[in-house]
């Protein structure tokens, strides 16, 4: 027996990982999505999200490209593996992603191919898009160039392909190199922490969804799980889940105050780590 099964859940209800069935649409989070659906389904180019590491883009972006309707959109999920990627890799990853085959190695005539490609969808009666996640690691002023030469595609007066950024605040300042593109940014969202409530009422979302009947936290618990974890997701969870493991051990049916404080103190975070930017 493993500590979810000893609570009578059905599955692991603090997986770091992503997982749809568990998405919270807290209110942040659906106005974002709200703000990304309408550049997309306008066209508008380009749309930027952005927010501390843990407070849910991949999800947000994983999210977003479930709704988008295969009847409606050509629609892709790039996502960034390392902060040395060149102007070449994204354009031959948006490439790929788009169902270019045999892509050239010429810069020129590979954005050609795009802008074919880009004309076939449209011809079609589609839209393009492509989603970016951990765009805070596109550094290089090159492939800022690159996408705003994509973006400038609009031969019917209207854009061939929309790009979403998915990334850190610091991508703001990458963005801010390259004035051009800038400028071309429609719409801009960030995503923050939750409140108390919200990290309520996302912890007994997660437990319902894996299955509890009950409430396994003790009221008094939530206040500290957020004021450790600032009410980041990620943080969220990974209290949680040390949580339940703790409580299995100690055969405990309900999670304590005293028993949580023990975990933030083995996971050794302090306020400082929950301390939520402005």
């Amino acid at each position: 027996m493993n500590h979810f099964e000893f609570y009578n859940l059905k599955e692991q209800p603090f997986s770091l990982s992503v997982d749809d069935r568990f998405y919270f649409n807290s209110t942040p989070h659906a106005r974002a999505l709200t703000k990304l659906r309408h550049a997309l389904d306008e066209r508008m180019g380009l749309a930027v999200l952005v927010g501390e590491t843990g407070t849910g883009k991949t999800t947000l972006a994983r999210r977003l490209l479930e709704e988008m309707e295969d009847s409606i959109y050509e629609a892709a999920l790039l996502v960034v593996i390392h902060p040395t990627v060149t102007a070449e890799w994204v354009l031959r990853k948006i490439a790929a992603q788009l169902g270019i085959e045999g892509a050239s190695d010429d810069r020129n005539t590979l954005i050609s191919q795009l802008y074919r490609r880009l004309v076939e969808i449209d011809d079609a009666g589609k839209k393009a898009a492509v989603l970016v996640d951990e765009a805070h690691m596109l550094r290089d002023p090159e492939i800022m160039e690159e996408l705003r030469g994509i973006l400038n595609m609009e031969p019917e007066g209207h854009k061939l392909m929309t790009f979403v950024l998915f990334g850190m605040p610091e991508m703001d300042a990458h963005l801010a190199r390259c004035k051009a593109l800038k400028q071309c940014v429609a719409v801009r969202c960030q995503i923050r922490s939750f409140s108390q409530e919200t990290t309520e009422e996302y912890i007994r979302y997660r437990l319902e969804i894996a299955g509890s009947k009950k409430n396994l936290f003790s009221k008094g618990t939530y206040e500290i799980i957020h004021r450790y974890s600032g009410g980041t997701p990620r943080l969220i969870n990974t209290i949680c889940d040390n949580a339940l493991l703790e409580g299995f051990l100690l055969k405990k049916p309900t999670l304590d105050e005293d028993l949580v404080r023990e975990v933030v103190a083995d996971l050794a975070l302090s306020e400082a780590d929950g301390a939520v930017s402005p």
